[in-house]
């Protein structure tokens, strides 16, 4: 055990799967159903433990919990799925082209 007074690092990690399926179900209030589907839409693909249960990491709660907020406003479930992916992939290139601009303004200019 680390000493007390210091944390793993897993708890600080968004990618750990620390959540049973039931816990994450009960985070989100939804069912282990609406989770297994995100599954089958390629939404989330959580880690299986030894025992073969599915564990969900904080990261995949988040991106569970935008899909089911927009389910609850009458979006189908397939097409949450998409926005949600959609949305996902223009964040990250957002970050990546802001690290671009910050990186090209320190830069000293090529000859």
């Amino acid at each position: 055990m680390p000493p007390r007074g210091t944390r793993p690092d897993n708890l600080d990690d968004d990618d750990y799967p620390a959540y049973t399926m039931g816990r994450a179900a009960e985070m989100l209030g939804t069912t282990p159903a609406f989770l297994r589907t995100l599954g089958e839409n390629r939404l989330i693909t959580p880690l299986r433990s030894d025992g073969g249960h599915r564990r969900y990491s904080r990261y995949q709660l988040r991106i569970a919990s935008r899909a089911r907020e927009l389910v609850d406003q009458g979006t189908k479930i397939e097409d949450a799925c998409r926005i949600v992916i959609l949305e996902d992939q223009l964040e990250e290139a957002q970050r990546i082209n802001e690290e671009l601009r910050a990186h090209r303004a320190t830069s000293p200019p090529t000859a």
